[in-house]
């Protein structure tokens, strides 16, 4: 994986070449990826999935992420970054069936590795039940489900905490409810910008649909 080629860019968003995946997260390279979240709307109520990244990933592991993501090889279009949702979560979709949210720039910096990413962030409406997940276990542990307008307070700093539904793998590879408050510790941590734009994007999208 360290040695996949990634197309890189400048600070101007400019094609400038190629780089391994290794290169481009030690120097900093900006670089593209495909961000896939899912909504649903029960009885007026909107709520946002995230993914429980597996326990054994190097990076971020064992905290809550965006619904599927992957990088864009220089190989591919965006339109390929899709293989990602199913081969994470186990869900069929098309680009179609997507809405374009736009791209979002953002750097998150953890330990030796430097991420910069040009994300092509794409949304989809639609109920799903948790049964429907199929879940690649050396990449997703569980999934949870939570109050988009909770994520929202929780990171304009005016909830502590939110409550999240779902399910973990536990260590037999059986599905184990999972129901407590979550903190923003729990998650990935992306820049704050990062996740206030996103959730903006989507209720903007929300409301046109």
């Amino acid at each position: 994986m360290e040695s996949e080629k990634l197309r890189i860019f400048d600070e101007d968003g400019k094609f400038v070449g190629v780089e391994t995946r290794r290169e481009v997260h030690k120097k900093g390279y900006w670089h593209e990826t495909f961000h896939f979240w899912l909504v649903e709307r029960v009885e007026g109520v909107e709520y946002i999935y995230f993914q429980l990244r597996s326990e054994h990933k190097k990076d971020y592991p064992d905290l809550l992420d965006i619904t599927a993501a992957g990088h864009i090889l220089a190989t591919e279009t965006v339109e390929d970054g899709i293989r990602e949702v199913k081969e994470e979560i186990g869900i069929d979709v098309s680009m179609e069936e997507l809405h374009s949210l736009g791209v979002i720039r953002y750097t998150n910096v953890h330990h030796d590795l430097i991420d910069r990413e040009l994300a092509h962030v794409f949304l989809l409406v639609r109920k799903y039940d948790m049964e429907d997940f199929l879940l690649q276990p050396e990449e997703v542990s569980g999934m949870a489900r939570i109050k988009l307008d909770d994520m929202i307070l929780m990171w304009e700093g005016k909830l502590k905490e939110v409550e999240a539904t779902g399910f973990k793998m536990d260590s037999d590879g059986e599905r184990a409810e999972w129901n407590e408050p979550l903190k923003k510790e729990h998650f990935v941590q992306h820049e704050d910008h990062f996740y206030l734009k996103t959730f903006a994007r989507i209720k903007m999208k929300l409301e046109d649909n």
